[in-house]
């Protein structure tokens, strides 16, 4: 099952209760140099009586460190990806980071990545478990909200000083969203204001993916300074952070996706 932004089974999963869930659209075929009959993939129907079925998680380690979230797109070309979390030491990307899947049964595909290049360097892909991605998100929001050196405390200072003096316009720029995110999460993540799906605009990159960011205008500037409030706050799996904008910047940033 998978809501906003994060992947949830067994428990998990029967705690959302009514709550809506969203939909992963399935791809037609696994990566493959020449995809064909056997590579095609059609999710199996869930059989598991005695357990649920497994959590789709592998790990990747021995990444480049200008590694992006969409080069692990690219790597796993084909495949279901649901989240993408780089891990970080003391504020560094160690090279490491977890991927969950659409369906258990790819993490078999994924495994046959191990050791293939991603530019200059071989990634070894391993399986991992629903504990260590749960506890490696932990160790990031952590870092994020400073309970960790990731930044120092004059500087963590500095950086929220310049976003409480910056000028508000009405406009406010997410960063680190899920790829998975929808205008519909973002409504939700705000939802203590009036916004509409109009006022939520995503960039993307050259091929057309999700960046991880996004624009929303809200009805003045009061309320986007008052929306401030959530920064740094999770949606899914993921800490957003929040950064005071205008009509310009969204405005030059969506068109370089076009």
């Amino acid at each position: 099952m998978f809501y906003r932004g994060r992947y949830v089974d067994g428990a998990d999963g029967r705690e959302m209760g009514a709550k809506r869930q969203r939909v992963i659209d399935q791809g037609p075929s696994f990566y493959g140099a020449s995809p064909g009959p056997s590579f095609m993939y059609n999710p199996p129907p869930y059989g598991y009586v005695s357990h649920p079925p497994p959590f789709p998680v592998v790990r990747l380690r021995g990444l480049p460190f200008d590694c992006t979230e969409a080069d692990v797109f690219d790597f796993f070309h084909g495949l279901d990806i649901v989240d993408i979390l780089f891990v970080h030491k003391g504020g560094k990307f160690t090279g490491e980071a977890f991927c969950v899947l659409g369906y258990p049964m790819q993490v078999d595909f994924a495994l046959q990545k191990n050791r293939h290049n991603m530019g200059r360097r071989y990634v070894e892909v391993f399986r991992s478990k629903r504990q260590e991605y749960y506890k490696a998100i932990a160790n990031e929001v952590s870092d994020a909200r400073g309970g960790s050196p990731r930044r120092s405390g004059s500087r963590a200072r500095s950086y929220d000083e310049a976003k409480e003096s910056a000028e508000h316009t009405g406009v406010l720029r997410l960063r680190g969203l899920p790829f998975s995110a929808g205008k519909d999460d973002i409504v939700e993540f705000f939802k203590d204001f009036m916004l509409s799906e109009d006022s939520i605009h995503f960039t993307m990159n050259a091929e057309g993916r999700p960046t991880g960011e996004a624009f929303v205008e809200f009805a003045n500037a009061e309320d986007s300074k008052a929306a401030m409030a959530k920064d740094r706050m999770t949606l899914g799996s993921r800490y957003i952070e929040l950064f005071p904008s205008s009509v310009e910047d969204m405005e030059a940033s969506v068109s370089k996706g076009r």
